[in-house]
């Protein structure tokens, strides 16, 4: 989130006063995504010959030579034009003296074996992952952060505008329409104040040729009809749109900062529950929110869960009409389970419970747990013996890996009922079995069960609810709150399978 300071500051004064920060960037590889097109070569002339903005806290500045590294990425799409692509890009980089990495993937089969089937997404995520894998070794090289380490790419003003529109006609929020960012972590854009035409020029008066996409004009794809059948008429209108659109995308750029800012507080404010696949929040604190905040709480929190997950604008406002209402579930794409229960809204990937990630146990019934492991539930009546003395012979039988416990004090009635399982949370506390009510930090039992800290994460709780009293760490110990009594007439028994790690034994 830039600041008024940082954003209005002369030129010159960034130069004279860089970031603290920035002491490794005059060191940090740049790597220059080079495909041969017009765009991308003159990215590659203007690093080699003038200055760019790289976004490491001088402004506009000259990259030295020994930073750069071309990366060319050959889709395998075009037959003998890529491989021409190809050879034209490594003679461009000998030329200035840059090294040059050519990385060769099949995209089209990668596509084809996508759900979307979608090769502009396939050719894509190909292309930033090898230029984040390239990033990283020349970083290892060089001795430096990581984070230090500059991609750039040559999307101009043109894409930008190209960007928003196609947007705007899929339907998108701030996020979507504020088209594409200047900067995203080491991914920066110098040339988003340039047009084509401009770069096609620059390169005209140096004498340097490049190639041209046959695909770029087939308007079968978005992108191409945007450009070649919506943009002239656009422009004919307002021969100035593409910067005017420019800027429109820089001010929803700064605000949807702001707002993910915000939003993400929030998220931090609601949050009950955590872990690998699922998260469970506040539903009323949520429905109490303003709609904008609310959406990309809602928007991140699903992200978080399943980072795949393509999200719309009608998905998020079917989950805030769950919220509304107070109950209900609703699915969303890639199998997440939204749904509203217990005052809290449950957000589980599709495979969390096979992840070992939190979830309803029902009484009775089972539940997979983490490691493969399960825990069953079942009702049981006493007879005339003492409870007391059936539980504590029942935990000795099993060493702790199964404990009967009153079931009314569980929450449970006649016909059963449901307890939740999850991780232990930081901080919780529980009143162990046989210490008369002391309580004492979860963290600390399991210590002294001498789970190691690395499989702490992985031992079930069994809650009455996801932000209930703890009833069993399963395989160490029971509540004493939970625990049979002599009048007791309904008992649970609960129990661990499969995790011969955590049977520990009660004591």
């Amino acid at each position: 989130m830039a600041t008024v300071a940082r954003r209005f500051a002369s030129p010159e004064g960034a130069f004279e006063r860089p970031s603290s920060r920035t002491r490794d960037a005059g060191r940090a590889p740049v790597v220059l995504m080079v495909s041969g097109g017009a765009d991308s070569t003159a990215l590659l002339v203007l690093a080699a010959t003038s200055t760019l903005d790289v976004c490491d806290g001088r402004g506009e500045a000259r990259v030295a030579r020994e930073r750069l590294h071309v990366l060319h990425v050959n889709h395998m799409l075009r037959g003998l034009d890529a491989e021409e692509d190809e050879e034209y890009v490594r003679g461009l980089s000998e030329r200035f003296g840059i090294p040059c990495t050519v990385v060769r993937a099949d995209v089209a089969a990668l596509a084809a074996s996508r759900p979307d089937g979608n090769v502009e997404n396939a050719g894509r995520e190909v292309r930033y992952a090898a230029a984040n894998r390239l990033a990283n070794e020349l970083s290892e090289r060089a001795g430096t952060p990581r984070s230090a380490a500059r991609i750039l790419t040559a999307h101009t003003a043109n894409d930008r505008a190209e960007t928003f529109l196609m947007n705007a006609v899929r339907g998108s929020g701030a996020s979507g329409l504020s088209s594409i960012p200047r900067r995203r972590n080491r991914i920066v854009r110098p040339l988003l104040d340039r047009t084509h035409d401009e770069l096609c020029d620059l390169l005209r008066m140096r004498g340097i040729v490049w190639r041209e996409d046959d695909t770029n004009s087939d308007t079968r794809y978005l992108r191409a009809y945007v450009r070649h059948e919506v943009m002239p008429v656009v422009e004919a209108r307002n021969p100035h749109v593409v910067s005017s659109i420019s800027s429109t995308c820089d001010i929803l750029s700064d605000e949807d900062a702001y707002l993910t800012s915000v939003s993400s507080r929030a998220l931090r404010d609601l949050t009950r529950r955590s872990r690998d696949g699922m998260l469970a929040l506040d539903s009323a604190r949520l429905a109490a929110l303003d709609v904008a905040i609310a959406r990309r709480v809602v928007r991140q929190a699903i992200l978080l869960a399943c980072p795949d997950c393509r999200l719309e604008a009608r998905h998020v406002n079917r989950v805030l009409a769950l919220v509304a209402a107070g109950a209900g579930s609703a699915s969303v794409p890639m199998g997440v389970d939204c749904r509203v229960e217990y005052g809290l809204l449950f957000v589980r990937a599709a495979d969390a419970v096979a992840r070992g990630g939190a979830a309803w146990l029902e009484v009775p019934g089972t539940v997979r747990v983490a490691g493969g492991a399960t825990i069953s539930a079942r009702l049981l009546r006493p007879d005339a013996t003492d409870p007391t003395q059936v539980a504590r012979a029942h935990g000795l039988e099993w060493k702790g890996a199964s404990v009967l416990l009153d079931a009314v004090a569980c929450g449970l009635g006649e016909l059963g009922g449901r307890l939740w399982v999850d991780a232990p949370q930081p901080g919780e506390v529980m009143c162990p079995l046989g210490m008369h009510g002391q309580s004492k930090r979860l963290s600390d039992l399991l210590c002294d069960a001498r789970v190691p800290a690395a499989d702490r994460a992985g031992v079930p709780v069994v809650r009455t609810a996801p932000s209930g009293q703890v009833l069993w760490v399963a395989g160490i110990r029971a509540d004493e709150r939970a625990r049979c009594q002599t009048t007791s007439r309904l008992l649970v028994e609960l129990t661990l399978y499969g995790n011969d790690a955590n049977t520990q034994g009660a004591r």
